[in-house]
Order: C-alpha cells, then sequence, then structure tokens
C-alpha cells in the first residue's frame, strides 16, 4: 500500500499480477481517489469491475491468488468509509487517519504480510526525510500490535510516477509496461519491480536479495500480463477504450535549459480541474520528467478532457502555473534509493 499523494503513481496494478502469478495470495482493496486524481480503484475500474462482495472476493482470491478491488463494496472498514466520505471534499489527509484507515483495511481483509511505500518530496504528503522515519515508527509500532509482519520502503517522491495521471491514461501505462513496451515508462515499471521484489521476499523459499530478479522474470516472461488478463476477466472484463480525453491543450516550457522541479500537488490539481477522476478519459499526459532537457516552446505534458468548461479551467489553471521549474544546470538531487 502507498500512502499516496504522488500523481500516477499506479504500481498495485503491476505488484499485484506480479506477486500473484509468482502464487502468493495478495487481495488489494483500495480506495477511490481521496485527494488525488485517481486512485488505484478508479484506474482498475477503467479495466474491469471493481464492486465486489465479500463473498465473490473469498472466492475471486482462491482462484486467482490476487485480486484490485474497491474497499467499500467489500465493507471491510464501513466507519473508515464514512470518513473518507467527509474527508474527501475537504482535502482532509491526516497522517493518525491515515494509519488507522490503511491498517484497518488490511486487518478486516486478513492481511499477516505488508509492505508500505513512503514517498518522501518536495511536494509529496511526506516532504522530509525525519518526516518519513517517524511515520514509518508508527505503522511499524500499530502494525506490531495488530500482529501484521509490516515492512516499510522509503521511495523517491519528487515527481509523478509514469507519464498518465487520471484514471485513462495510468491505465494505459500499467498496460504498456504488461505488454513490455519499448516506450512503457521506466520509472512505473522500476518501482513496481523493487515492491513486488520486496514481497516475493516474504516467501520463505525465496533467499533475501532474490525477490527482484524473480519479479522482473514473472513480468518479462509475460507471466504477468496474462494474470492480469486473468484477474480482469474473473472481476468482470468492461470494454475497454484507453484514448484519453478529446479535448486537447500541450503546455509549452518557457524558456530553455532542463527541467529541475515538478510539483506533484499542482499537476494534480490541473487532472482535477480537467475532470479527474470522475471523468475517467480526463487528465494530464506527461513529456518530459526531471532532469530532462528542453527548449522553449517545447511540449511539456498535453491536458485532456472531455467537457469544455473542465477544458477551460484546467487551461487557465495551468497556464498561471504550470507546475514545472526549469533551470540552467541539472539543479536537483541525485534519486533517492528505496530502503
Amino acid at each position: 500500500h502507498c500512502i499516496g499523494g504522488i500523481p500516477g503513481n499506479r504500481t498495485s496494478m503491476l505488484v499485484v499480477p506480479i506477486v500473484a502469478a509468482h502464487g502468493m495470495l495478495i487481495p488489494k482493496t483500495s480506495s477511490r481517489a481521496i485527494t488525488s486524481p485517481a486512485g488505484t480503484a478508479d484506474t482498475m475500474e477503467v479495466l474491469a469491475n471493481i464492486n465486489l462482495t465479500p463473498q465473490q472476493l473469498r472466492d475471486l482470491v482462491r482462484q486467482q491468488r490476487g485480486c484490485l478491488v474497491w474497499g467499500g463494496t467489500a465493507k471491510l472498514a464501513p466507519v473508515d468509509d464514512m470518513l473518507i466520505s467527509v474527508e474527501r471534499p475537504l482535502g482532509i489527509d491526516s497522517q493518525g487517519q491515515m494509519v488507522a484507515s490503511i491498517l484497518s483495511k488490511k486487518l478486516a481483509a486478513g492481511s499477516t504480510h505488508l509492505i508500505i511505500d513512503i514517498p518522501v518530496g518536495p511536494t509529496a504528503k511526506v516532504r522530509q526525510m525525519r518526516q518519513a522515519l517517524a511515520l514509518r515508527k508508527l505503522f511499524e509500532f500499530v502494525g506490531d500490535q495488530l500482529n501484521i509482519h509490516l515492512e516499510v520502503m522509503i521511495t523517491d517522491g519528487r515527481q509523478p510516477i509514469g507519464k498518465g495521471i487520471g484514471p485513462v491514461l495510468e491505465a494505459r501505462d500499467v498496460m504498456q509496461v504488461l505488454n513490455n513496451e519499448v516506450d512503457a515508462p521506466a520509472d512505473l515499471r522500476q518501482k513496481s519491480l523493487l515492491l513486488a521484489g520486496r514481497i516475493i521476499e516474504f516467501d520463505p523459499d525465496v533467499r533475501g536479495g532474490q525477490g527482484y530478479a524473480i519479479a522482473r522474470d514473472i513480468l518479462e516472461s509475460g507471466r504477468a500480463c496474462a494474470k492480469m488478463n486473468d484477474i480482469i476477466k474473473a472481476q468482470g472484463e468492461k470494454e475497454i477504450d484507453l484514448q484519453p480525453g478529446k479535448l486537447c491543450y500541450q503546455i509549452g516550457a518557457d524558456r530553455d535549459g532542463v527541467v529541475t522541479h515538478i510539483d506533484n500537488f499542482q499537476m494534480a490539481k490541473i487532472a482535477g480541474i480537467a475532470g479527474a477522476p470522475m471523468v475517467k478519459k480526463a487528465g494530464v499526459d506527461l513529456f518530459k520528467k526531471l532532469g530532462d532537457q528542453v527548449i522553449k516552446g517545447e511540449s511539456l505534458y498535453q491536458i485532456h478532457a472531455e467537457f469544455p468548461a473542465d477544458f477551460n479551467f484546467a487551461k487557465k489553471l495551468a497556464e498561471k502555473n504550470n507546475a514545472y521549474s526549469i533551470g540552467e544546470h541539472e539543479q536537483i538531487l541525485k534519486p533517492l534509493i528505496a530502503f
């Protein structure tokens, strides 16, 4: 489970089929977006039915070893669902409530082992390493009280993960990685393999340090893609249309240089104003990431919307603050290594 706050971070949709293909049980229940342009549930809903009863959920996990469903219909934590319905319109996401929300659902689902992903970056939910370490302690303390074997990974949260922000665009990224396409987002692939590798190492038959190689082999051999297709069919396949919104507008660089900063919060806001996640095809498609060279006028990203009002508001917001900082040199830190 990732604590969120990073647009496009759809690692769960890659981790679940990889781990399930390895043969481990991985029931993944997700919330819809609380303060972001898409949650895992919103993105999975583009591909399959996510509203399963507890009995359907049990049958599915027995049959496929994994699932990607909305936690609401599973009624795993009904009080949490009520709290989220209050938090969403107010944009509230406190740390204590976050820990309680995440771990209550995992406990109710019967999870015995759990990886928590805490991204750190200047515009992530957790902005400094000391905050991440304190949150890790809190997760570990509560997990210990609940007898859940819990490990925390602190990851690089300085920019969106993948290229798409919004349900359809993020689903496209996931399918590109699963299909081993050449232009699939490398950062999404790498982070998913790291997480899946750590989970695979929970298997007593796997030696420490072998998990990543096993996860990579499952992905590259096509077994993860086959497992994802099986899960989609078992949950109830939808007619898949991964074409983003027809109203498009490109935002260009205002100077020559190197991308030194991308504001996660502002990118999420632009995608949200464009209509995501309620309008599945709305969102933002990124062309440039941290460290990329740009020339003045070159496209940084493209806004997609379905309705003119959303489109115009998103366009105005992006023109006012495009969320990108461009500098003379690579004034950026080395990537934070997950641990």
